[in-house]
């Protein structure tokens, strides 16, 4: 471990694979983590937009590849991991993005057709990424996972129910693939942002009673910002957090000391 505390959040050398990267959260944790050094693999279900994001970074001096993949689909993943080793020969950093809410509102309004997508997309598919990535992170000597979940996962918000139920179970695959993982050198933690300005999340931030609703319980005032959520998971990938597994970090402004 570098004895410097600046190089230990250094991440050259390493390759980061980041699912959901094609705007929002996934772009700007994909951006800091080639800042520190990573190439990154970007990925999303449309190649067209993890091209333009894997072009920006490139244009901006970082290493980055776009890998299309849809998080549904164990074909998808199998083939991500396989480009991924194909490209940088290996696998050092996962951070578990992608996510679907197709449906807002109470539980009874998600038929079994979107109960299916949210967990296959939500759960099933970073469970599958890092167990097909297991061996190939493990023959690296170890690496980081990071599984974004959501405040939700600790306490389920009105209108995301089915949502919060698959944050919360990522929160315990976190805990379970941490504690049979770590002989391996491999930590797992998991990020729970609060209410971010994402497309993702705008049938929340865009409702004005909703919004000032969560900003009222915010003691730093406003709802987050995608780059909000970069620099810890920047430190989740990185030998400054060497110790660090099994945790689930909340970034949501205090919200959820409320």
């Amino acid at each position: 471990m570098p004895d410097n505390l600046q190089s230990m959040f250094r991440l050259d050398g390493k390759t980061a694979l980041v699912s959901g990267a094609s705007k929002g959260i996934g772009e700007a944790m994909a951006r800091g983590l080639a800042e520190f050094g990573a190439k990154v693999v970007v990925s999303s279900r449309k190649q067209d937009a993890v091209d333009a994001v894997a072009e920006e970074l490139r244009t901006d001096g970082l290493e980055a590849t776009a890998i299309a993949a849809n998080m549904g689909s164990i074909d998808d993943i199998q083939s991500l991991l396989d480009k991924t080793v194909e490209v940088y020969g290996g696998l050092d950093i996962i951070v578990n993005n992608a996510a679907a809410n197709p449906v807002f509102g109470p539980v009874q309004n998600t038929d079994e057709r979107a109960f299916d997508k949210i967990i296959d997309v939500n759960l099933k598919g970073p469970f599958e990424l890092c167990k097909r990535a297991h061996p190939i992170m493990q023959r690296r000597g170890g690496g980081s996972i990071i599984n974004i979940s959501s405040i939700g996962g600790l306490k389920p918000e009105s209108g995301i129910g089915i949502y919060s139920v698959s944050k919360a179970a990522i929160i315990s695959l976190t805990q379970a693939m941490a504690q049979d993982w770590g002989a391996d050198g491999i930590r797992v933690n998991a990020i729970c942002p609060g209410l971010i300005k994402t497309k993702f999340s705008e049938a929340l931030w865009q409702d004005q009673q909703i919004h000032d609703q969560f900003v009222n319980r915010i003691p730093l005032g406003r709802i987050g910002e995608p780059g909000d959520i970069a620099g810890l998971a920047v430190y989740l990938a990185s030998d400054a957090s060497a110790y660090c597994s099994g945790g689930f970090y909340m970034v949501d402004g205090g919200y959820s000391v409320n």
